[in-house]
């Protein structure tokens, strides 16, 4: 077993948000990743969200546990440095990342601790379970690759599937204490974050707070507030209550779900000083516009991060944000059709206008906008000629070059916008393809 040393994130000539890993660099934990010493006693083990191990001299405390596949594979680097019973694990939220190794160190002598909602929002993840499978292999192709043969593995040797469901024995409504072998444990409900039931584990004899998932993969970046993937949404003020919660903690080392933890408390405060501001500063805008008059379309175009306030755009982004905050205020009826209240959409009748202005006048338009660098313009145009004949060669060569342009502006290690990207581009390739060997 390799034990490292962990490094941190620390500040640098160039801005930490810059500096991170990005979403694209998610991966699930493998038997190769070593287990890292945070601190004496503390450890970090690599995963689709990292799991974490706290020794003391009474036993030991698991924070997260990773996915069901995982499970046995972090419980295997802690074995290594600690063969006490785990008397506490805390479920830092309740998706599968989180819960699903649970099995693998829960003992008679553990108790299970978790938000009171997180049997609730587990559910949920139930629930869609067939809506989420269908959707997750355009953004984490490799992941969902690489569980699928981790979890037919796992079920072929008796093990549990990914799909484990955990009911706490301790439920957490705001604060939680204990204490285990002289360390003290304060487990912290969170007013929001990822979702719904996020919490932290503050550690005040070390200063050291473990945060889970609750700000999302990256730090200090805008929060997803609603997922393309799909989730619930997240309510933004409890989001920005959660920072100010941080805050007020003033950590000297911060530990995420995901990379390095970051350590010193002055730049930790002013990194998240930043990002609460931000996305306060996107939501006052955003009402500000609302009240206003201003279209959602308009304040999408209009509202932007002021450069003292500029955080990292690899997770969530701006333009995301204000459409979220809209919807989190306003829902889905935006004044602008009768149609909006009812079950034709404005692509229901693309074929219609297709049908009138004609597939190829329309693909040729299509084409002169993607080349003038309008690539949006160009896939509506396009999505129109194609409605008409899905196999219209300059519709698709439109759309494919708009893609190709969106791609090449895109935030290179932002997982959404790569993955959706790079799907489309792949199915417009392969549909060419067929066109062509139809002419």
């Amino acid at each position: 077993m390799i034990i490292e040393q962990i490094p941190f994130d620390e500040r640098g000539a160039i801005p930490l948000h810059r500096r991170r890993k990005g979403s694209t660099d998610l991966a699930m934990a493998s038997f190769a990743a070593p287990l890292y010493r945070i601190i004496e006693g503390g450890y970090l083990s690599p995963g689709t969200t990292n799991a974490h191990l706290v020794t003391t001299s009474e036993g030991d405390a698991v924070i997260s546990t990773g996915l069901a596949v995982e499970g046995p594979i972090h419980r295997g680097k802690f074995d290594a440095v600690s063969r006490a019973p785990v008397r506490y694990i805390v479920l830092t939220q309740a998706h599968l990342d989180i819960v699903g190794g649970t099995n693998a160190f829960k003992g008679p002598e553990s108790q299970v601790i978790a938000h009171r909602a997180s049997p609730a929002c587990q559910a949920d993840d139930v629930r869609i379970q067939g809506f989420r499978n269908r959707r997750n292999p355009r953004f984490f192709p490799n992941e969902v690759q690489s569980l699928n043969e981790a979890d037919a593995a796992a079920m072929a040797a008796g093990m549990q599937s990914v799909y484990t469901t955990v009911t706490p024995d301790v439920a957490v409504d705001d604060v939680h204490r204990f204490s285990l072998g002289g360390v003290d444990f304060e487990v912290i409900a969170l007013p929001g974050g990822e979702t719904l039931d996020s919490l932290a584990v503050w550690l005040p004899q070390q200063r050291i707070l473990f945060t889970g998932n609750a700000m999302g993969p990256l730090f200090p970046h805008m929060p997803n507030l609603h997922t393309i993937r799909g989730d619930r949404p997240r309510p933004v003020l409890p989001y920005i209550a959660t920072y100010q919660r941080l805050l007020d903690i003033a950590p000297d080392i911060l530990v995420t779900g995901h990379f390095n933890p970051i350590r010193g408390r002055d730049f930790i405060c002013e990194e998240l000083t930043r990002l609460r501001d931000a996305v306060q500063y996107v939501h006052d805008e955003t009402v500000r516009g609302m009240n206003a008059g201003k279209s959602l379309d308009r304040l999408k175009r209009e509202i932007r991060l002021p450069p003292e306030l500029e955080v990292g755009q690899d997770y969530g982004t701006v333009i995301w944000d204000v459409e979220a905050i809209w919807y989190g205020y306003a829902g889905w009826f935006h004044y602008r059709s009768t149609t909006e209240l009812y079950d034709v959409p404005a692509h229901g009748v693309y074929a219609e206008i297709a049908a009138i202005a004609g597939p190829a006048a329309l693909g040729r338009r299509a084409g002169v906008l993607a080349a003038e660098g309008k690539p949006l313009e160009a896939i509506h145009l396009a999505e129109i000629a194609l409605a008409g004949d899905p196999t219209q060669r300059e519709a698709l060569a439109a759309y494919l070059a708009a893609h190709e342009a969106l791609l090449a502006a895109a935030p290179p290690r932002n997982r959404w916008y790569q993955y959706w990207l790079k799907g489309e581009i792949e199915a417009t390739r392969g549909k060419l393809a067929a066109a062509a060997s139809l002419a």
